[in-house]
């Protein structure tokens, strides 16, 4: 059997803001403009500092105007909205993304309905979702995971997904919904399964892409796996490791990786597959909202610009 190709999310993220970069210099070429990214983190969680922390490095990196608000865990929600607001009528921001999760004093969805959609770069305002839903990805911004995930699955198939049997283990909005939505605009047959499904193993086995979002650690086996079938692990899950010492743990995602490298034709790893591809979609969205909020014609399809 043919050794299974393994997606470098890292690789591929890399090669992404390179070209988000290029993307970047042209806009302050056209027009003087950079594109403006701001995010807000409410508290302390140590991981969405880290991941906050991240997005501002490679927006920096990317020749993005990149702007941090860091609230304490017990600001007011008004306060929270009225920077929001404040943000939605500053021209030099063309991106919005606040940090979930939201203490619990403050309702994620009074925020996230707030941003106005044409700077909504994480996807989740109701009207963004109705875009995508309704298929148009021209006039949406879709969420930075999904997309992602079908980046990934081109890489390993090409542009062509047409009459591809899907299979998306996961129904969450985050991730299951939207995935499925941008997989049925690539033509392909759709199914979207989850942790209650029937007979799911039959079913996986059927499916030439297999995306799992299920946040089940290793829940998905090897031998679900269609010969030859691209797999795109989204789960990233914590599992005691004692061979690393007593209380360590490690990282995997919702597929047996090991198990299944040896039936996929292609495979994202954990970490370093699906993760690097949120932050990198993150500036895109952030360059197609520039782009559109300034009036300029977009650029070329990603997938295309990354393979010319």
């Amino acid at each position: 059997m043919t050794e299974a190709l393994i997606l470098n999310g890292k690789a591929i993220a890399a090669s992404v803001t390179d070209e988000i970069t290029a993307r970047t210099a042209r806009l302050a070429a056209e027009i003087g403009v950079k594109p403006g990214l701001a995010v807000v983190i409410v508290g302390e969680d140590p991981a969405s500092q880290v991941y906050v922390r991240n997005k501002g490095r490679t927006a920096s990196a990317c020749g993005f105007n990149s702007i941090t608000h860091t609230l304490s865990v017990d600001v007011s929600e008004e306060k929270l909205l009225a920077l929001v607001a404040e943000m939605n009528e500053d021209q030099a921001i063309h991106g919005i993304l606040v940090q979930l999760p939201l203490p619990k004093h403050i309702s994620e969805n009074k925020v996230l309905n707030l941003i106005k959609p044409e700077k909504d770069v994480d996807g989740f305002h109701p009207i963004n979702v109705g875009l995508l839903g309704s298929g148009n990805t021209d006039r949406a911004l879709v969420p930075c995971t999904p997309a992602g995930c079908v980046l990934l699955t081109k890489r390993a198939l090409g542009a062509d997904l047409s009459g591809k049997t899907a299979v998306i283990v996961g129904r969450s909005n985050i991730v299951g919904k939207p995935v499925a939505q941008l997989l049925l605009q690539e033509n392909c047959t759709v199914t979207i399964a989850h942790s209650r499904t029937k007979d799911l193993p039959d079913l996986v086995r059927g499916a030439d892409i297999v995306v799992a979002a299920v946040g089940r650690p290793q829940m998905i086996r090897g031998d679900w796996i269609k010969a030859g079938a691209t797999v795109i692990d989204v789960g990233m899950n914590r599992i005691p490791a004692p061979e690393k010492g007593e209380g360590k743990t490690r990282l995997v995602g919702d597929v047996a990786y090991d198990e299944a490298l040896g039936h996929a034709g292609a495979i994202t790893p954990v970490p370093g597959g699906v993760g690097p591809m949120t932050i990198a979609m993150l500036m895109s969205n952030t360059v197609t909202a520039a782009r559109r909020l300034l009036g300029l014609t977009e650029e070329p399809p990603l997938f295309d610009a990354l393979n010319k």
